[in-house]
């Protein structure tokens, strides 16, 4: 795992002191958008209203200094979501989401993983068509055991891992280790992947 510092900037103090309780190991808390453009090789958190109508160009800067970007919103939606992705961010979410979310967004994109805000996850995955080709998919899953087939068709279809343990009166570990061996048998990294394999 590389270590990459954590830089965190934010327009709103109280984001700021929100972030720091809920980051161990914070390198850096920086307050002009001048020195953040100059930042590199770090992760860097920053909410989203901190970049304003240029959002596209502050990342750009962001990812050509060789930065992970993790944008956070006070009012985040699936739009929002969509275009900082595509515009490189590697991580949206929740401003105010809880700690471990946080920890798992930075760990995800230290990882060089996109990190999505699970309900964002399962919305984006719901928006991907269906081909409807069953014997394609039958012949992907082959190796996986039946509740793992089960468990693989429901996250296919945007179901959190929440969603699938209540289902199958299980626990959400219990989903996420059958998740895990779905992605290793499928040679995938995540839902989204698992979706774009499957659909």
């Amino acid at each position: 795992m590389i270590n990459l510092k954590i830089i965190l900037h934010s327009n709103d103090i109280n984001l700021l002191i929100y972030w720091e309780k809920c980051i161990k190991n914070i390198h850096s808390t920086i307050d002009t958008l001048e020195e953040l453009l100059s930042v590199k090789d770090s992760i860097v958190i920053v909410n989203y209203s901190a970049f304003g109508p240029k959002i596209k160009s502050y990342l750009h800067q962001l990812n050509q200094n060789n930065n992970r970007v993790l944008v956070l919103h006070r009012t985040p939606d699936i739009e929002t979501a969509k275009l900082v992705l595509s515009n490189g961010a590697m991580g949206y979410g929740n401003a105010m989401m809880r700690d471990h979310f946080i920890v798992s967004a930075i760990k995800t994109i230290r990882d060089d993983m996109i990190w999505l805000y699970p309900k964002f996850t399962s919305m984006l995955i719901a928006e991907i068509p269906d081909k409807n080709d069953e014997d394609r998919v039958s012949d992907l899953m082959k190796d996986l055991t039946k509740r793992e087939k089960s468990v693989a068709l429901l996250l296919k279809d945007g179901y959190t891992y929440k969603e699938i343990a209540d289902k199958f009166n299980i626990t959400t570990r219990t989903v996420k280790a059958h998740a895990s061996h779905i992605y290793e048998k499928l040679q995938v990294k995540d839902k989204i992947a698992l979706a774009l394999l499957l659909k």
